[in-house]
């Protein structure tokens, strides 16, 4: 399999509902092919932070266990999603002054802004994700969107900063080892089920992706192709089915079914004679139920969780002008497939809504169930996977293609020689790989879960 290690990816969803893992890669049309899913009942994971280490394992494992069945494929590396309620979001900016305002900026000046964000102070027990700069400024010239090749003695950047719990992510990290696994990337959720939603010009006009999943509702905010707010709300889909079983004295399969059987989030539609009922608990009565009723309780609650959201855009400031989303809403996750939730969330927030499936990158002939936004986060793992994977390729190359050439230069021997130097520096300085914080520190992440052995 050593040629197909780089074509092959795989993504761990581990949800508060489900753990799924899916297996994918390019076709010859560079779309994503997914080739085997494989999901299980996920149990030791409350909000999107694990709460039961064992649990969360042998649902991993059997996850995964599916999806190499289904795949034929040995699963060994993942690329994994975090998300919960931990994690938060902040703008910050900061700027480096080039010793060297001659030469042109490059990518090593840009690595180092980056690292400088890195050694900002968090609150104890917290920890930096993902550095994510947004626009760039020379010598005071704002607005660049790609600074490299440019020249200047001061160099600053606005920064988009994702801060996380370290003891929840260790822990996901320790329950992906456990299972047998290499972590290969840590992802936020929010970014990797953008990928696989939006497409391009969305995320240039402006738009808002909010993820519905079990336990918690995820927001990405784009602006002129660049992401510019990134929330966590601790609430999800399950805590709807948790109000349907208080309000309605119902057992929780019983309430998961009928939320997503005859759930609406609008309650003018049903009428008052539309009863269900529902089987009582062992030689009791069965119980009756108007969908009127049903419907209030989930509206109550999608409300409480759309305003919720709506908050978060509006503190990202959505109504100045230069900041407007004129794509509007794109709602993803399992949760958006409840009934009239589109039009609920256009009626609270007066924004152009659409229900986002994960078909923007994946080949024409998937699966339906594969394209359902249930698997919006998987399917974005397994590209973000797949990127990094070809990244990783170019290097490997590049660095081939560089030892050739200074093992070629280390034979010539002629005058000329200084001459060569001056001229080969260069290809030696990008092949350097430029590795994003992300990878790096995943690297110190994987050297401590070593150490914690």
């Amino acid at each position: 399999m050593g040629r197909e290690e780089n074509e092959i990816a795989v993504g761990l969803d581990i949800g508060t509902t489900k753990i799924v893992a899916m297996v994918g890669r390019y076709n010859e049309y560079g779309k994503m092919e997914v080739m085997g899913v494989g999901k299980s009942k996920s149990l030791g994971v409350h909000r999107g932070v694990v709460n039961n280490i064992t649990q969360t394992i042998q649902s991993i494992q059997q996850a995964v266990q599916e999806a190499e069945s289904v795949s034929g494929i040995k699963i060994d590396k993942v690329t994994v999603g975090i998300a919960g309620q931990h994690i938060r979001s902040l703008q910050h900016s900061d700027y480096i002054t080039r010793t060297n305002a001659d030469a042109v900026i490059n990518e090593e000046d840009i690595d180092m802004l980056c690292n400088q964000v890195h050694k900002l102070v968090m609150l104890p027990g917290e920890e930096i994700l993902h550095v994510l700069p947004q626009e760039y400024k020379v010598d005071g010239q704002a607005e660049i969107k790609e600074p490299v090749g440019m020249y200047g003695g001061r160099l600053e950047a606005n920064f988009h900063v994702v801060v996380g719990q370290v003891t929840s992510i260790r822990n996901i990290g320790r329950c992906v080892k456990s299972s047998g696994l290499e972590l290969s990337d840590v992802t936020l959720e929010p970014l990797a089920s953008a990928n696989a939603v939006l497409s391009q010009e969305e995320k240039e006009a402006g738009v808002a992706l909010i993820d519905i999943g079990g336990g918690t509702t995820d927001l990405a905010i784009f602006k002129d192709g660049i992401i510019r707010h990134t929330a966590v709300i601790p609430f999800g889909g399950n805590v709807i089915t948790e109000d349907i079983k208080e309000g309605c004295s119902i057992i929780e399969k019983q309430a998961e079914l009928l939320k997503i059987k005859f759930g609406s989030a609008w309650p003018g539609e049903n009428k008052d004679n539309e009863i269900v009922s529902i089987p009582g608990l062992r030689g009791r009565e069965p119980k009756e139920i108007t969908l009127k009723n049903l419907s209030k309780i989930i509206h109550a609650r999608v409300v409480e969780i759309i305003e919720q959201v709506f908050l978060e855009i509006k503190n990202y400031g959505h109504e100045s002008p230069k900041k407007k989303l004129i794509a509007g809403i794109v709602l993803t996750g399992g949760g958006s497939q409840l009934n009239h939730l589109k039009q609920l969330v256009e009626y609270i927030t007066g924004m152009d809504t659409r229900i986002g499936y994960p078909n923007e990158h994946l080949a024409g002939n998937s699966d339906p169930e594969t394209t359902s936004p249930m698997y919006a986060t998987a399917v974005g793992l397994v590209m973000d996977s797949l990127v990094h994977n070809q990244k990783q390729k170019k290097q490997e190359m590049n660095e081939a293609v560089v030892e050739k050439e200074v093992t070629q230069e280390v034979g010539s021997t002629d005058s000329g020689e200084n001459i060569h130097d001056d001229k080969e520096e260069p290809p030696v300085m990008n092949a350097k790989p430029r590795r994003n914080i992300l990878e790096k520190w995943t690297e110190k992440f994987k050297e401590f879960l070593d150490n914690a052995e």
